[in-house]
Order: structure tokens, then sequence, then C-alpha cells
């Protein structure tokens, strides 16, 4: 999906409060925003005028914001950014597992916010000075279209969220090195990594899984204790 001029955002918060301090504030901030207050409601907006970007509350009446984010995926790629409670755990990790680009614990400064609103619409990852113009990057079974921001795996197309996408691609750019937490986390998430914060682990955990369903054999992401992790292509890449 390309951006619209002025990116136009979905809130998805019954708290009408707090919904509506942050639809001002991100209209101030140039975007378009429209607010609904139910699971519901968010999955017939979407389908009826997909936005730009989701911000979407866990706790919801009615269908909660992980099981809108589980359907949302079954037939869309719109990035969703969640808002948790505080010290749910539990609930970032379903959220990442289910798809979610990022989160936000409340309560939270609405500036920070904004700026992962405007992170995660950048879309394509920062580009390597060194790489060249090409379109494609290609290791083993794995070709990244870079134009169309898709993987392929033996030109089968892998469902990624954006974010496992920017990792995929640093990955594929340095492969056989060695990446920190830290490092993946402020490419793929665009954020400095967090105390406590196991995000990038959840979506190494989710990359690892689809490879694996898509049977690719080379190239493999590997964990590194107490460093980060790699993307190997072994002995099936020349």
């Amino acid at each position: 999906m390309t951006p619209h001029p002025n990116p136009r955002i979905l809130l998805v918060d019954d708290d009408e409060g707090l919904a509506a301090l942050l639809g001002e504030i991100l209209q101030l901030h140039g975007f378009e925003v429209a607010r609904v207050a139910s699971g519901e409601a968010a999955l017939e907006r979407i389908g009826a005028t997909p936005p730009d970007l989701v911000v979407l509350d866990v706790m919801l009446p009615g269908i909660n914001g992980i099981e809108v984010l589980t359907r949302l995926r079954r037939s869309s790629d719109v990035p969703v950014i969640m808002l948790t409670a505080r010290g749910a755990e539990a609930e970032r990790i379903e959220g990442l597992t289910s798809g979610a680009d990022d989160y936000l614990a409340k309560p939270f400064n609405p500036l920070e916010l904004t700026a992962r609103i405007r992170a995660i619409l950048k879309r394509a990852p920062r580009r390597d000075p060194d790489a060249g113009a090409t379109d494609e990057l290609v290791i083993g079974a794995l070709r990244l279209d870079l134009k169309r921001f898709e993987l392929r795996a033996d030109d089968q197309p892998i469902a990624l969220t954006p974010a496992e996408l920017r990792a995929i691609e640093v990955l594929i750019r340095r492969h056989g090195e060695v990446l920190s937490r830290s490092e993946l986390t402020e490419f793929a998430l665009q954020r400095p990594l967090e105390p406590y914060d196991r995000s990038i682990d959840t979506i190494m955990s989710k990359l690892r899984r689809k490879l694996a369903e898509a049977q690719v054999a080379s190239p493999r992401i590997h964990g590194v204790r107490g460093h980060g992790y790699v993307l190997d292509v072994g002995e099936a890449t020349p």
C-alpha cells in the first residue's frame, strides 16, 4: 500500500476521551484520522475504506483487539500499532505474534505514538549506501523485491508484516554477520531497544517459523546466545 499524501489513520479505542485527544494531536501533525469504538466497526471500516495504518487497542467491547488483528491479517497487511495495558507482557507478545508491527503500553506520550506512526509509514527500510540501486536481493531460495516490498521463496510469496520485512532485509544484506538485538530492533521496529523488550525475539521467531513453513532449507536464521541473530546461508549458496 502506498501511503496517502496525508496518511489516513484509523483509531480503534472505546475510550472516547483518549481517542479524541489522540485524534486531535495526529490531525495537528498532518494525518487524516477516523475513529471507531469497537472491533466489529474497525473491520467494517477497514474493509470499506482501507487506512494507511491502524492504532488498535487490545481491550475493546465485543471482539478484542487481538481477534480483530487475527481476522485482519487473513486479508490485509495494513500496518497495526497495538495499545496494551502497561505490564501486560502476554498481550504484547500475542499482538506481535498475531501480526502487529509495534505496540505502545498505556499510558503513553501521544508524541511517541506520532513518531512511531511516521517510522512505520516509511515502509521502505533505510538503504545501505554501498548496496547500490538494485531492486532485488537474492540469497539461497529467497528473493526480496524492494519495490514491491515482497519476499518470495522459490517464486512463492511469504506473507510478512512490514516489521518482519525490514528485519529480513537487513539480515539478507548482512548475511553471515551476527546482528545484535539492538540493531535489529532499530531497523525492524525503527526505535531503540527498551529494557526487557522481547519484541525482536518474537519477530525472529515468526520469521523462522514462516521460512520453515515455506520449506526454505537455506538460508536459515540462527540465534546466537548473548549476541543476537545471523542469517546463515550454509553450503546451499555458492
